[in-house]
């Protein structure tokens, strides 16, 4: 099973795993972090899935109806042709978002007979006990979970474990957490069907797009959607777990949770994108988080919740990803002390202080808030931390997180001379100390880089954030070195590894795809654009034909690895487009 054959549904509540031969291979409800009902990702015997395909097992195409989160998967046989559409519904009806916990799959045929196999088989999550079965008269009920998993279709039920049947006219199926189906099938799956694909091409009109690589920024957009918890405005790295980062490596961890690192990130990409409805939302998803920890005493990441009791642990009888163990559940990141988290969660907020446009969200609580993370970044900047990478061997003083602490007392700075303007001197002072240690202690002499990490000579490429938060002038040599030596050490056949040390796991043997999209980012921003524009080109040679991206790759056979999708990879895309693409104007617009 490679990961360049599955596609990805969902509606912000809900989302699934489509491979090409029609089976749903990944879903976990009634949420992202929720135990699957179907896992055959990772483990292909008795994972449990749902698959809508032909009788020969053959595989087919994919593709996305346009600009949207609709599946199209196209069979072709000597019998005949079909396809089958694949969505969560997501649409907005009285003026809220509708997104129930329903997979819909729509099965039309396109020329001949084709005799096509249904074979629902849901699983009660880590245990991978078959769900029992009910019968009614047009749907099985799955007895086992919390509530009631229903599969409701016009389709025989006598045919729904996988006998093999013709396929003469449209059929519906909707599996449904919870509430059931209770109307006319045939046209709530059309209605369904129509006003989710109108939702997502209105989603899409309203997207401000760069010049260039417009198919690959849509197509993340819309991915990162699908990563946004709605309910409670958590976003997640990934949907997945357990995915290997490469082969043999060991490295497979739970991301369906959300790191704040992340969502920094993510809301920087919806920025971007012209939405602004998603930093809102997280808004709320910090304030709560906040609440739980008066002393801001801030985890990495969180279940979509805001709950922290995400303790670490190994599945032994699931045989993982193509066979590459462990399968995880919680992430012991979450004890991690990774101090770069209070100037990212500054930077998140920062919009809202300096942008008039969401000034009606400058409450006393939140700028209370940001200012209190500001303090907690200047109280930490220079400490031993685990760092943005999760070191798992002996921490040292890290200089992103030093970065990012930096960056927090600079950016409230900003604010406290719009807001309140007695505090500005304090931040301005800090952001100049931090500054002035980092320059003193993260310095390569002989290459008049940064580093790693205080007093090393190692570089690890989210030093590349520096010139990004302008950390000094682009026209310092000391970011020209940087990029230059991240190139010279960390490039893998045209794309970057994290860093090439021990981390206790080992040394990395992949690229991490989010690195090269900052290092495109950054040549732009110090003026090499050619340079960056030819990096980026380079995306076009990942072997996803849907667009979706993975968190690793493995650049001498374009293979993806790690978490799928990758939030963290599509962030970096769209901020690498926009860095790289010439402005509209150039192109007579």
């Amino acid at each position: 099973m490679s990961l360049a054959e599955l596609g990805l549904i969902g509606n912000c509540q809900i989302s699934a795993l489509v491979r090409r031969d029609g089976d749903i291979v990944w879903c976990c409800m009634p949420r992202f972090d929720s135990p699957p009902v179907f896992a055959r990702l990772l483990d292909d015997r008795a994972g449990g899935g749902f698959r809508i395909g032909p009788a020969d097992g053959s595989r087919g195409v994919q593709t996305y109806l346009s600009n949207t989160n609709v599946l199209e998967t196209r069979f072709e046989s000597a019998d005949g042709a079909f396809r089958v559409l694949d969505f969560a519904p997501r649409f907005i009806q009285y003026e809220r978002s509708f997104r129930p916990t329903k997979l819909v799959r729509v099965v039309e045929p396109l020329s001949g007979t084709p005799r096509i196999r249904v074979a629902c088989d849901p699983v009660l999550g880590w245990s991978k006990t078959r769900a029992g079965r009910e019968h009614g008269s047009h749907h099985v009920s799955f007895r086992g979970f919390d509530t009631e998993l229903r599969l409701t279709t016009d389709a025989p039920l006598a045919y729904l474990d996988g006998e093999p049947f013709a396929l003469t006219e449209r059929k519906h199926f909707v599996l449904a957490w919870g509430a059931p189906v209770e109307e006319p099938l045939a046209p709530l799956c059309d209605r369904f069907l129509k006003q989710t694909a109108q939702y997502w091409r209105q989603w899409v009109k309203h997207c401000d797009i760069p010049a260039r690589y417009q198919e690959e920024v849509i197509r993340s957009a819309l991915a990162l959607k699908l990563h946004c918890f709605e309910d409670t405005g958590a976003i997640v790295a990934a949907l997945t777990t357990s995915l290997p980062e490469s082969p043999g490596s060991g490295r497979t961890w739970d991301y369906r949770y959300c790191w704040l690192r992340d969502a920094y990130y993510t809301l920087g990409a919806f920025r971007l994108l012209g939405h602004f409805e998603e930093r809102e939302q997280f808004l709320h998803y910090l304030l709560n988080v906040a609440a739980s920890s008066p002393d801001l005493d801030l985890a990495p990441l969180y279940r979509i919740d805001g709950k922290a009791d995400l303790e670490e642990s190994i599945l032994e009888d699931w045989p993982g990803y193509l066979g590459e163990r462990p399968v995880r559940v919680g992430n012991g990141a979450a004890v991690h002390k990774q101090y770069d988290v209070f100037g990212e969660m500054v930077l998140a907020l920062t919009p809202l202080f300096l942008d008039l446009r969401f000034q009606e969200q400058v409450t006393p609580p939140v700028l209370d808030l940001v200012t209190r993370l500001s303090r907690k970044a200047i109280e930490v900047a220079g400490r031993p931390d685990a760092g943005i990478w999760e070191i798992r061997s002996e921490w040292r003083p890290q200089t992103f997180s030093s970065l990012m602490c930096w960056a927090a007392a600079d950016r409230m700075a900003r604010i406290a001379r719009r807001h309140r303007p007695t505090d500005a001197p304090v931040f301005d002072d800090a952001a100049q100390r931090i500054r002035g240690e980092i320059l003193a202690r993260a310095i390569d002499p002989m290459r008049g880089c940064l580093v790693a990490d205080y007093g090393g000579t190692e570089v690890d490429a989210a030093l590349l954030q520096a010139i990004t938060l302008r950390l000094l002038p682009f026209e310092d040599q000391r970011l020209h070195a940087t990029v230059d030596a991240i190139g010279a050490d960390l490039g893998h056949d045209g794309w970057l590894r994290r860093y090439r040390t021990n981390d206790g796991l080992g040394v990395p043997s992949v690229a991490f795809m989010l690195c090269t999209f900052w290092q495109v980012e950054a040549l732009a921003r110090l003026g090499r654009v050619e340079e960056a524009r030819s990096i980026l080109e380079r995306v076009r040679d990942i072997h996803s034909p849907l667009g979706l991206l993975a968190e690793d790759l493995d650049p001498t056979s374009s293979t993806m690895w790690g978490n799928f999708p990758q939030a963290y990879s599509h962030v970096g895309l769209i901020h690498a487009a926009f860095a790289a693409s010439p402005p509209w104007s150039e192109l007579g617009t």
